[in-house]
């Protein structure tokens, strides 16, 4: 989804989380630390591609928590292009300071793409098994995606039941699709009918929002 574009948490160090706007916590802000983390890895859904990264669904959620004064702070690991593999090969980096929650938004890539199906759930568990690893009481939060019917029918229903698959054997939480309401909906989406625009992240962030907020406010990580 999008040409490859660099890390947005590239400069993310373990226990300097940087916000979803790309700014450092300050002095003046509760101590990152002291609170717990959220990890959205994806691609460029999450990486926000073709909009202002403070109008990426991440960003929103880390709006949402700070108007809720939960305790959590949000790492966003969205980069344009990923895979599965991608993921994959990054997780360990990425997790240096480990998350508390894991919202893994990868696999449009592998799908449109075309690459087969057991490939691609098997790198989605060993990310989890890897950030398992980091933590064991990590809450997995996995969002769905859907392919266009281009695909080929079979492929597209595989695909998408393949993150309820992964979800129940990790009894991690599902977001069933993650662009219910703006996959397909043109005044949602940039001009290549893929990517949301402001508007349409918006709503994506309400979708995720619904799913994530109950999750939150259990703790996270128990």
């Amino acid at each position: 989804m999008g040409k490859l574009t660099p890390l947005i948490c590239r400069c993310l160090l373990p226990f300097l989380v940087w916000s979803a706007e790309g700014r450092a916590q300050t002095e003046a802000a509760p101590s990152p630390a002291a609170k717990k983390t959220i990890v959205f890895l994806g691609d460029s859904l999450s990486a926000g591609l073709g909009v202002k990264l403070p109008e990426a669904f991440p960003a929103l959620i880390e709006q949402k928590i700070e108007e809720e004064g939960l305790p959590f702070v949000v790492v966003n690991a969205g980069l344009s292009g990923d895979t599965t593999a991608g993921g994959l090969s990054r997780i360990n980096w990425v997790l240096q300071r480990p998350a508390d929650v894991l919202v893994l938004e990868l696999g449009g890539n592998d799908g449109l793409r075309g690459l087969p199906i057991a490939n691609i759930k098997a790198n989605l568990q060993a990310i989890i098994d890897q950030a398992r690893a980091k933590n064991p009481e990590v809450k997995i939060v996995i969002a769905g995606m859907q392919m266009p019917p281009n695909v080929g029918a079979q492929y597209a229903m595989e695909f998408r039941q393949m993150f309820f698959e992964v979800a129940t054997a990790n009894k991690a939480t599902m977001i069933p699709f993650l662009l219910e309401g703006v996959g397909g909906a043109g005044e949602l989406n940039q001009a290549d009918l893929i990517h949301p625009n402001a508007r349409g992240h918006k709503i994506v962030a309400e979708v995720v929002w619904k799913i994530l907020e109950p999750l939150l406010r259990q703790g996270g990580s128990r």
